[in-house]
């Protein structure tokens, strides 16, 4: 077994005998589905710790050749489909992650070698790999991986599976490198354009950023791409699906309801909620909810995304911060990590790298779950973002003045979150009013599913707080007004019947009126009682 070139079982056998695996074997139904065919060439990116090099190690320990791999494959997902044999272990396979190429060092400089320096000593490596395998068909002087391969199956007929983890490293890691980029970039176009036909059975490209793109166009076009904003047909692939959650927390004596708030997020289409593998398994494992996830991270970066200077991001980072969800357009994203133009290119961004969650049909972005909103707030802190951190710290305050039901410390609360935030927040607009409200009671979110209620009229907000599971506080109706009493919110909550989400839900609950006057600039609260049967 080489080291790129026909690895082995041994890095899948490694993950099969962890403590936790969850089976996604049934991905291989889909590559063995398309291999040989004309949509081979598959680019799956997704966030980082994600399970990227899993499913990398998998299609190699299944497809490779030199050993019988399906002791490993038996009583899994994969082997209930009909084609399962067929294709097992009929393959060269070349598998890299460009991570670790591209943090190698220099033999002799003992320095980090460059960008184009990885794409050559990628070249070599392999193609020393592959001339031990076969003597016969490759000499001392070969350089060009794609022309080794050809020469390889013209002798010998034997195809490959090309498999590339980390594959946009470069693109991430030397942003304005452009010669490497592009010296990298011809090297994939040899590897898997319309000349690879005869020695390609499958390319496999696995990363956190989509194939990169020139204008409107795919440097790689021949690929069909799944992404963490189109991920069809693949969805249950991207991440853990409720059912295996739900059987881990069953298996692990874990709260399901705390583990998905936590943890999910990510709704892929009407079928799949998909939750963040590295911190379900850390959860189980350490038997304790907690950040995981952004661990692997630095917020750093979130925090230089986050503080661009394009019009509306700072807006729509604090309504999403509140549990709301923004327009986004990721079409025009250039799929690099330098090429921002507008709002959209950030936001676009930060969904593929997880921080943002996706909503295809609506084209809406939001904050995925309570993990990723706390290190939200962990970016915002400095950088000109002081008053949204003191509303965010003050809002546990006003949550126990609401319950308590003492009028005018809520009145008050909401005043100087709308105050302070005079600059971002502007009451013209029913975004507007409900930003107020859900940034006020942020650390609400702990304990209430937050459920925009639809706008009947111009000028207020309503919002209403679900209780979650293992709480006796009340649900919350609450609802600010321009230039009406606060007598006048609350009759407007009654009219409305407890539509929608609050249908669902029965006990007591508080009707919290908030008004304001725009000419004395004044806020009122009323705050009564009332039950759900």
């Amino acid at each position: 077994m080489g080291i790129y070139f026909n690895t082995g079982m041994e890095k899948f056998k490694s993950a099969l005998r962890s403590k936790i695996y969850i089976d996604k074997s049934g991905f291989l139904e889909y590559t063995n589905s398309v291999l040989n065919t004309e949509d081979r060439y598959i680019c799956l990116s997704r966030p980082r710790r994600f399970g990227k090099s899993i499913t990398a190690a998998m299609l190699s320990a299944y497809y490779g050749k030199g050993f019988d791999s399906s002791p490993i494959f038996e009583g899994k997902k994969i082997a209930q489909s009909k084609d399962y044999r067929e294709y097992m272990n009929k393959y060269n396979i070349i598998e890299i992650d460009m991570n670790v190429f591209h943090h190698r060092t220099d033999a002799q400089t003992k320095l980090p070698i460059t960008a184009a320096q990885t794409v050559a000593l990628f070249q070599k490596e392999v193609i020393s790999e592959i001339r031990e395998a076969y003597p016969n068909c490759l000499d001392t002087e070969e350089a060009d991986l794609p022309n080794a391969m050809t020469k390889v199956h013209a002798k010998t007929a034997a195809k490959f599976i090309v498999i590339i983890d980390e594959w946009d490293t470069i693109f991430r890691e030397d942003p304005y490198d452009e010669e490497a980029q592009e010296l990298y970039l011809k090297l994939l176009r040899g590897l898997f354009d319309a000349a690879s036909k005869e020695f390609l059975a499958l390319g496999y490209l696995t990363g956190i950023l989509p194939v990169k793109k020139y204008g409107t166009q795919s440097a790689l076009n021949n690929f069909d791409e799944f992404t963490m904003i189109n991920p069809e047909p693949l969805e249950q692939y991207v991440g853990f699906i409720e059912d295996e959650v739900q059987g881990l927390c069953d298996e692990y004596h874990m709260d399901y309801a705390r583990i998905k708030q936590w943890y999910d997020g990510y709704q892929l289409n009407d079928h799949f909620h998909i939750y963040n593998p590295k911190s379900v398994v850390d959860a189980m494992r350490r038997r304790r909810i907690d950040n995981y996830w952004t661990r692997t991270e630095t917020y750093e970066s979130l925090k230089k995304y986050i503080g661009m200077n394009f019009d509306g991001l700072k807006d729509d980072v604090i309504e999403m911060l509140g549990g709301g969800r923004c327009r986004v357009n990721p079409d025009k994203f250039q799929n690099d990590m330098v090429t921002f133009k507008s709002k959209d290119d950030v936001f676009a961004l930060l969904i593929h790298l997880g921080y943002l969650a996706f909503d295809h049909d609506r084209r809406e972005a939001y904050i995925p779950n309570a993990e990723v909103r706390s290190e939200f707030v962990n970016a915002i802190e400095g950088n000109e973002w002081n008053t949204v951190v003191d509303a965010i710290t003050a809002s546990e305050k006003l949550l126990r003045a609401t319950l308590k039901k003492e009028e005018e410390k809520v009145a008050s609360a909401i005043a100087k979150v709308h105050m302070d935030n005079i600059s971002v927040i502007k009451y013209n607009d029913e975004n507007s009013l409900s930003c107020v409200v859900t940034l006020a009671y942020y650390s609400a979110m702990k304990d209430y599913i937050l459920v925009r209620e639809l706008p009947t009229g111009e000028g207020f907000a309503d919002i209403a707080f679900v209780p979650r599971q293992k709480t006796d506080s009340p649900a919350m109706l609450v609802e600010l007004k321009y230039d009406h009493s606060a007598e006048s919110a609350i009759d407007q909550i009654k009219a409305k019947k407890y539509t929608g989400k609050l249908m669902e839900y029965e006990g007591n609950v508080l009707l919290v009126g908030i008004s304001y006057d725009k000419k004395t600039k004044q806020h009122l609260c009323k705050i009564e009682d009332a039950l759900i049967h």
